[in-house]
């Protein structure tokens, strides 16, 4: 395929553009980039409305955990509304260099629960990204509570995380892990600070599951493209 017809927008839903190239990715057993990380995740904010939730697209997340301004953080985080959300869901990537857009080589997923005050990593490949979440934790984590507040908010590793049977399906590990956090937080009556939604992250994000997960992303964005 060439440049052109690899750059040809097919779809746009809500701020993302997706390329035909994107239809690609999903086609073959290959790594997610950043556009389709962050379609799942506006798909999921439609399909969880709630004010409480917020999924970050991966552009905003890279941009927190790399920011070098103190000052510019603060200013770019205000429009996210953080301190009025009880659930947050940030994709990490493992990309250092922030001059390189679509850079790294894997995905995890850091969720934040206010009303456990807990900041907790998921990653599916041995907390290969444990260092970028942390680091990702420690921009965030000031600003959580509102000006005038002292956070007490933890981190933790969850070492029970489902694991990536191969090299490349690290991103489909994110978007599954966002959409049982999602569920589970609409549905669960005992949001209790134990268990959380692990259990349901053991019943729910199994291989076979996040191997369909390719199919079905693929579905909705040609089901979506048909009725535009």
């Amino acid at each position: 395929m060439g440049k052109s017809a690899a750059d040809e927008k097919i779809l746009s839903y809500n701020d993302v553009v997706l390329r035909r190239s994107d239809l690609d990715i999903l086609s073959g057993p290959y790594y997610l980039n950043d556009r389709i990380i962050e379609f799942y995740f506006s798909l999921l904010s439609s399909s969880h409305p709630s004010e409480d939730i917020l999924l970050v697209p991966p552009s905003i997340a890279f941009w927190i955990t790399n920011c070098p301004d103190v000052d510019g953080l603060k200013d770019f985080l205000e429009p996210l509304k953080l301190p009025d959300k009880n659930l947050v869901i940030f994709p990490v990537n493992n990309n250092d260099d922030v001059s390189l857009a679509e850079g790294g080589s894997h995905w995890s997923l850091l969720a934040y629960y206010r009303s456990a005050n807990i900041f907790v990593h998921h990653d599916s490949n041995q907390q290969m990204n444990k260092r970028h979440a942390m680091k990702l934790f420690k921009s965030v984590v000031g600003y959580n509570g509102g000006p005038s507040s002292t956070s007490n908010d933890k981190y933790q590793e969850c070492i029970d995380t489902p694991q990536q049977v191969n090299g490349y399906d690290c991103g489909l590990h994110v978007t599954a892990t966002a959409r049982t956090i999602c569920s589970w937080y609409e549905s669960s009556e005992n949001k209790d600070g134990t268990d959380l939604w692990f259990s349901a992250l053991k019943e729910q994000v199994t291989p076979s599951v996040v191997g369909e997960m390719r199919k079905e992303i693929l579905g909705l964005i040609k089901d979506l493209m048909a009725k535009q």
